[in-house]
């Protein structure tokens, strides 16, 4: 279980993210729950919402057709059912069909769905699959949630009744607008409404002279209208009527209420089940929307985020059309304190919250913003310490409001316990604050808690070298131009590069080399030796990334020159069998025109010809024979062929005929996906994150090109 205190949730903005999971809410019940998101106290519940809303990613990026989550909440109609004698109102009924609608739905989709989505359809084994209230329900509303004319054989005799007198009042009405009209009492528009009654459109010097109940003027008081004294009692007849129609409706209703009764377990459930779907459903969106994964849960303490990204940064640079670098951060028991240096504006605050910020997500039951192998743990104490906390109410300075956080971290700190020490130390004199400091840092490592700790005072940085289970890491700054690159590294300490940063801001040089006279000169090496060291880091990375360019071009080449040559071979290979069957064909020629120069035209001699001809015939018949034995040789090849030959077929069921190089695949054993760097013959080399893979084509399941 994770503590954290409302410090702990201010510095890492959790608070924002709540603020994206209200728009994402249907109801307000799940709304609250979004209010109230804290650290689930309970592992094992915290991994079965986690594994709940990675399920509900996996249908939506697989493009499941899961049922559209629409529904209004029933916390006032489970409250209304138990009262005796109580008739529910009309809407509550189109609710309740609705969330029985909903959950039937919900039931159809996981139905033999279990095993591919465990966690999601055990919210639903308390619900069953009816049509029974949704029945008794449509027997009484029509489509429109209008009460049927025959939902009781009362309220068909009284709506018949009232239909009849409508058409009464209607041609007694027109009666007498007719009557009055051809008097000229009238005005253009002849008629008006009342209270849903029609009334005749009077000019007022004429109103004593029509018979009726005068109800109202116009604005201007030039026309009077006027209920016809016929119509008067027919109004007064439908008015009772409707007021027949209302009762028997509350007696329907009430009935109907009363049949809902023995559905008030199942009702309970339906809101239960949708309200938890409907947080699950704004989870779900939020991972969609930074593109968060599930990662590796560790029993013990230790985590690798790959490619992680702090989402509130992520979002702002995406609405900026800004590029965000992902990072790398890995902790284990052999490297539990970690220390991060590097210049100001370098990115060394927001590593830490990134860590801090997936780190509550996780254990919110929220997924993180990071690569899909990557591994986390769960801690029990998450404690910041992040950005200026000076109170003028409480007269308490920067340095005061630390010193006070510190004590309560000595308090409490754990080995469960996640620490995030953002600029440690800093907020009094340097050299004074900087040995506090390091006494605190050797306190909380005596401890055995893990920490993020930022800092620019070097004791630190030497102090984490000493330690065994301590580790520096900086954020890269490019030497050639001056600008940070807002890259981590792990393994050494950073330079500050505080006259960098001051001369890429227009410090004159002067001032710049004044200052690092006054220095000590041990300090300036000290600064100058990291700063070396981080050159060469990036002069060996970009020379790595330079090889690994190189050496993909080589194989670009390398495939190039390959399939070439196999083409040239085949288009030798085809020249040559042209080039036989050409001079075999020349030697035919050459043999029958041997044939055709022999023979005799117009010899007088019978049959002087004759041994010619059978000549002819032998070499026809030796040559006739040579090619049926070739054939008769390519068929039994071919009969050999398939009887050695296994069957092939080919499963179309993951679309691996979709496969090729740079496809984004997943594999069927261990759900993990990666991207396809090699094919050869059956064998695919895929590159899971930082690892490469060799496996077969068959276990592998297409995602995307």
């Amino acid at each position: 279980m994770l503590k954290c205190d409302p410090q702990t949730y201010k510095d890492l903005e959790l608070g924002k993210l709540q603020d994206i999971l209200r728009e994402y809410c249907v109801g307000p019940s799940a709304l609250k729950i979004v209010e109230q998101l804290k650290p689930v106290q309970n592992n094992e519940e915290l991994m079965k919402f986690l594994q709940q809303t990675n399920e509900m990613v996996e249908i939506r990026r697989e493009g499941e057709s899961f049922p559209r989550l629409e529904f209004e909440e029933l916390q006032s109609e489970i409250r209304m059912l138990p009262v005796q004698n109580a008739s529910l109102p009309q809407e509550s009924f189109a609710r309740i069909r609705l969330a029985s609608a909903m959950v039937n739905s919900l039931l159809f989709f996981f139905n033999k769905r279990e095993l591919d989505f465990p966690q999601l359809a055990e919210l639903l084994s308390n619900v069953e699959f009816t049509k029974e209230i949704i029945e008794k329900i449509d027997f009484i509303f029509d489509k429109h949630g209008k009460v049927k004319d025959d939902a009781s054989p009362d309220l068909l005799y009284v709506r018949q009744q009232m239909q009849s007198i409508k058409r009464s009042i209607h041609s007694t009405f027109d009666k007498s607008m007719r009557k009055y009209f051809k008097k000229g009492y009238l005005s253009d528009t002849k008629e008006g409404y009342f209270d849903d009654r029609r009334v005749l459109s009077v000019l007022s010097s004429y109103k004593r002279d029509v018979v009726g109940q005068v109800v109202g003027n116009s604005k201007s008081g030039n026309v009077t209208f006027v209920e016809p004294g016929e119509t008067v009692p027919l109004n007064k007849e439908l008015e009772q009527l409707k007021d027949d129609e209302r009762k028997e409706i509350f007696l329907i209703l009430q009935k109907l209420t009363f049949e809902m009764l023995a559905y008030l377990p199942l009702i309970k459930d339906y809101q239960q089940v949708l309200t938890k779907l409907d947080f699950i459903n704004a989870k779900c969106r939020l991972a969609l929307l930074l593109d968060a994964n599930l990662p590796a849960i560790n029993e013990n303490k230790a985590f690798d985020l790959i490619d992680c990204f702090h989402p509130l940064l992520k979002m702002n640079n995406d609405s900026l059309g800004k590029k965000t670098i992902p990072q790398r951060i890995t902790m284990d028991e052999n490297s539990r304190m970690l220390v991060i240096s590097g210049p100001n504006a370098g990115g060394k605050s927001i590593t830490l919250k990134t860590v801090g910020l997936l780190q509550l997500m996780l254990q919110c039951g929220l997924l993180v913003p990071l690569h899909p192998n990557s591994k986390m743990c769960f801690f029990d104490e998450l404690l910041t310490d992040i950005g200026d906390n000076q109170s003028i109410v409480d007269e308490l300075s920067t340095y005061s409001y630390r010193l006070k956080r510190m004590r309560h971290f000595l308090n409490v700190a754990n080995e469960n316990s996640l620490l995030l020490l953002d600029e440690f130390g800093t907020g009094s004199d340097p050299d004074l604050g900087g040995a506090l400091a390091e006494v605190f840092f050797e306190t909380l490592y005596d401890r055995k808690s893990y920490g993020v700790i930022t800092t620019h005072y070097s004791n630190i940085k030497l102090k984490a070298d000493k330690l065994p289970e301590a580790i520096n890491g900086c954020m890269l700054f490019d030497t050639e131009t001056l600008n940070p690159l807002f890259k981590f590294s792990m393994g050494q300490p950073g330079s500050s590069f505080t006259f960098e940063v001051a001369q890429i801001n227009g410090i004159p040089k002067k001032l710049i080399n004044r200052a690092k006279a006054k220095l000590d000169s041990k300090k300036v090496e000290m600064d100058q030796l990291l700063h070396e060291l981080q050159k060469e880091k990036s002069y060996l990375n970009r020379l790595t990334k330079e090889h690994i360019l190189a050496q993909e071009t080589a194989d670009k080449h390398r495939q190039y020159y390959e399939v070439t040559k196999e083409k040239y071979d085949r288009k030798l290979a085809s020249l040559q069998n042209k080039a036989e069957e050409t001079n075999k064909l020349v030697s035919l020629g050459n043999k029958l025109q041997h044939y055709i120069d022999e023979y005799k035209v117009g010899a007088k001699k019978k049959n002087v010809n004759d041994p010619l001809l059978q000549d002819l015939k032998k070499y026809i018949a030796k040559e006739k024979s040579k090619t049926e034995e070739a054939k008769q040789e390519i068929r039994l090849k071919k009969q050999a062929n398939k009887k050695s030959a296994k069957p092939n077929k080919v499963v179309n069921e993951y679309q691996q005929d979709k496969i090729k190089i740079g496809s984004k695949v997943k594999l069927i054993a261990t759900k993990q996906t990666g991207d396809v760097e090699e094919i050869k013959g059956g064998d695919v080399t895929v590159l899971l994150g930082f690892a490469r893979m060799k496996v077969k084509l068959a276990q592998l399941i297409w995602v995307s090109n």
